[in-house]
């Protein structure tokens, strides 16, 4: 990723309003989010599985991503998530069954190099991911992905002074940089496949024999170090990915999508207008209609409403024993029918809201 070529780099830094959901707070380990590791004498353990049913638990039992995820397909939903640490650095895999929006930022100073499955499909920040394709993302800058089923990726993180004092003892300070917000970077075929079934190969035996990271530093380092090579190898040979008229329209919707997303979400209780997202996204309706359509396969009312039904679900999980109740946030999120709320939340959720306030922190939905 030479300096030079930084121009064709397509880079989306958070937006100053930008509403974090979850961020600095925890709602615990919501149930269907199922947290299988091997203990260990720090905080965390080198390896951490989750199994996920439902899209509101999608940052349950991880410390190093901020992740808010909505369900766009039908229950019933199947996410895989294994984390192993490495100390100065992590590996995360992903997997899902269903079509899900994600907004997705690393924590703690780390950068982020994320590498897809052969098979994966999906989008970021507008652009498709697949084969020879590596996002690269600064510390706390967030990317929107659109991924379809059969999704997989790996997000190798690490510390970026690591990564520069690496450089400068190679005399590789000139060759590429760091990224700044987040770019989407170019590689051959092979190198993508190789970074990815590395970092596969690495979450299946953590998963397989968790014990082997939790109780063993050596492995971890020995990992690590592997990790580094591998990955300033590749990027060695990146450059920034240069997209063609039909990714920067994408690239358009997206960001118009993205823009009402936020809009709507900042008016908390407020009545919805599409007017109100036309204005504040400065397109005409029938622009929003097809941006909403062409990203995320539904208009922007059936959209926002749906990511609505997941703040409350938040809520309600989140909830202590007779401190909120189902229509008190059913109305701080606009729904004011009640009957239309409950019938719009069980089919999205497969129970009724009144049955997840009901439910014991950590208790599993039956």
């Amino acid at each position: 990723m030479n300096p030079a070529r930084s121009s064709g780099a397509v880079i989306f830094a958070p937006a100053a309003t930008l509403f974090r959901f979850g961020h600095g707070s925890s709602i615990g380990i919501p149930q269907n989010a199922i947290v299988k590791h091997s203990p260990l004498t720090s905080a965390q353990p080198a390896v951490t599985v989750v199994e996920i049913s439902d899209p509101t638990a999608a940052s349950a039992g991880i410390e190093l991503i901020d992740l808010d995820a909505v369900q766009l397909q039908p229950m019933p939903l199947r996410v895989r998530r294994v984390i192993v640490r490495l100390g100065a650095s992590a590996v995360v895999f992903h997997s899902t069954n269903r079509r899900v929006r994600t907004r997705t930022s690393a924590r703690r100073g780390l950068v982020a190099y994320v590498t897809f499955g052969p098979g994966s499909k999906g989008t970021v920040n507008g652009l498709p991911v697949g084969a020879g394709l590596i996002l690269a993302a600064a510390p706390d800058a967030e990317a929107s992905f659109v991924t379809d089923a059969g999704y997989e990726s790996v997000t190798f993180l690490l510390p970026p002074d690591e990564i520069r004092e690496h450089l400068a003892a190679r005399q590789r300070e000139g060759e590429f940089r760091l990224p700044r917000g987040v770019e989407t970077l170019h590689v051959d075929d092979e190198s993508a496949r190789r970074l990815f079934e590395w970092g596969k190969r690495l979450v299946d035996a953590a998963a397989r024999q968790p014990a082997l990271f939790n109780e063993k530093e050596t492995e971890r380092i020995a990992a690590h170090v592997e990790l580094v090579e591998l990955l300033l190898a590749v990027l060695g040979g990146a450059h920034d990915f240069e997209p063609d008229r039909s990714h920067r329209t994408r690239q358009a919707q997206t960001l118009i999508v993205r823009i009402a997303e936020e809009h709507a979400l900042s008016r908390t209780g407020d009545p919805l207008y599409v007017s109100d997202l036309c204005r504040a996204a400065a397109v005409s309706e029938r622009t929003l209609e097809y941006a909403f359509k062409e990203v995320m396969g539904m208009t922007p009312v059936t959209y926002l409403i749906r990511v609505r039904l997941h703040r409350v679900r938040q809520a309600l999980l989140a909830a202590t024993q007779g401190s909120t109740t189902v229509s008190a946030e059913a109305l701080n999120w606009g729904f004011w029918h009640f009957g239309e709320f409950s019938r719009a939340y069980r089919d999205c959720f497969g129970e009724l809201p009144s049955d997840t306030l009901r439910r014991k922190p950590g208790e599993a939905q039956t």
